[in-house]
C-alpha cells in the first residue's frame, strides 16, 4: 500500500438522530463512514474493511469510492444494513439509544485483501475484540497500529479486549469508558494504567473538553476547538480517530511529536463532524477548509510574546 493509505475494519450503518433542533432518517453512518471521511480530509487513502445489506444505496457507496476510499472491501449481505436510532437531550450531555438493529452486522466476519493484510497503517473500529484480533493476527507485518472500544466490550468481554489492548500501539478512549477500564477517578491515573496495559500511546477524549495524549513518558493536554452550534456529535469519536489516522498516514511518522501534530487535525475533523446531521458536517469539506481551521487552533494555542 502507499505511504498515505490505511486500512479501517469496522461498521457501516444508517442512523435515525433526533434532537432538540433537528432529526433526520437513514443517515450514513457507522464507525467506519466517518473515520474514513475524516481521513479522506486529512489527505490519507482509507481502505474500509465492513458489511453492509441490500438495502444499503449504491450512493452512499458512490460517496466514500469518491473521496477516494477503497471500498472493494465492504461486502454486501443479503439483508439489513445495521440501524442505529439515538435521542440527544438539548444540552447533548445525554444520549437515549431508541433502537438498535444489526442486521447484517450481526455475522460479520472481516475479509481483507491481499493488499489489506500487507497495511502497514491499521485502525480497528469499535467492534467486537474477537474480531479486531482476529484482524491483527491477519496482518503481516504493521507499522502502526490503533484501535477503539466502548463500554459493552468493557462490561461483557473485558479479558479480550485487554488482550487486544496489549497489542496495538494506539488506543483511542473516552473519559467514561478509561474509567470504567482502569477503575479509577483521575483521567490522569487512568491513562497510565492503560499504557499500563501495553499500548505506546492513548489519546483519551474528554468531548467538547478536549484530549489528553499519553506518549514517550508524558501528558499531552489538548482542547477541543470552540464550536458555537452543535447539530450531531454522533460521528464526531470516528472522525477524531480518521483525522489522526489519517494525519499519520500521510506523514509516514507514528512518533510523539508526530501524534502530537495529528492532534491538531483530528481535533478539527471532530469539530466539522459535530457542525452537521449525520456526515454532512465532513462532506462537503475540503483540505483548504482543514488547512484554515488548524490555523485558526494553532492561533488560539500560541501565547502572545510579553511587551
Amino acid at each position: 500500500m502507499e505511504r498515505n493509505e490505511l486500512l479501517v475494519v469496522g461498521s457501516m450503518a444508517y442512523d435515525d438522530i433526533e434532537t432538540a433542533e433537528t432529526s433526520g432518517e437513514r443517515l450514513l453512518g457507522g464507525s467506519a463512514s466517518h473515520f474514513s471521511l475524516a481521513a479522506s480530509l486529512a489527505g490519507a487513502v482509507p481502505s474500509i474493511v465492513a458489511v453492509v445489506g441490500d438495502d444499503f444505496a449504491q450512493a452512499d457507496l458512490d460517496l466514500l469510492a469518491a473521496l477516494p476510499a477503497d471500498v472493494d472491501g465492504v461486502v454486501r449481505a443479503p439483508g439489513k444494513t445495521f440501524r442505529w436510532g439515538g435521542r440527544y437531550s438539548k444540552d447533548f450531555l445525554a444520549r437515549e439509544t431508541l433502537f438498535t438493529e444489526l442486521g447484517v452486522f450481526e455475522s460479520f466476519s472481516p475479509e481483507l485483501s491481499t493488499a489489506q493484510l500487507n497495511s502497514e497503517i491499521v485502525f480497528l473500529a469499535n467492534i467486537h475484540p474477537a474480531l479486531q484480533r482476529e484482524v491483527l493476527n491477519s496482518i503481516a507485518s504493521p507499522r502502526f497500529t490503533a484501535m477503539d472500544t466502548m463500554n459493552l466490550w468493557i462490561d461483557i468481554t473485558r479479558d479480550d479486549l485487554i488482550d487486544v489492548i496489549s497489542r496495538v500501539d494506539l488506543l483511542f478512549i473516552n473519559d467514561e469508558e478509561a474509567r470504567q477500564l482502569t477503575g479509577e477517578n483521575s483521567l490522569v491515573a487512568a491513562g497510565k494504567a492503560i499504557l499500563g496495559l501495553g499500548p505506546a500511546h492513548c489519546m483519551l477524549k474528554k468531548g467538547e473538553h478536549g484530549v489528553l495524549l499519553f506518549s514517550g513518558g508524558a501528558v499531552y493536554p489538548f482542547p477541543s476547538f470552540p464550536v458555537e452550534k452543535i447539530v450531531d456529535p454522533t460521528g464526531a469519536g470516528d472522525s477524531f480517530a480518521g483525522g489522526v489516522m489519517g494525519r499519520l498516514a500521510c506523514e509516514g511518522c507514528c512518533d510523539t511529536p508526530a501524534l502530537r501534530r495529528a492532534l491538531l487535525t483530528g481535533t478539527v475533523m471532530g469539530s466539522f463532524a459535530v457542525e452537521g446531521l449525520g456526515v454532512a458536517g465532513l462532506r462537503h469539506r475540503r483540505q483548504l477548509d482543514v488547512r484554515k481551521r488548524e490555523e485558526m487552533l494553532r492561533d488560539l494555542l500560541t501565547a502572545p510574546d510579553a511587551d
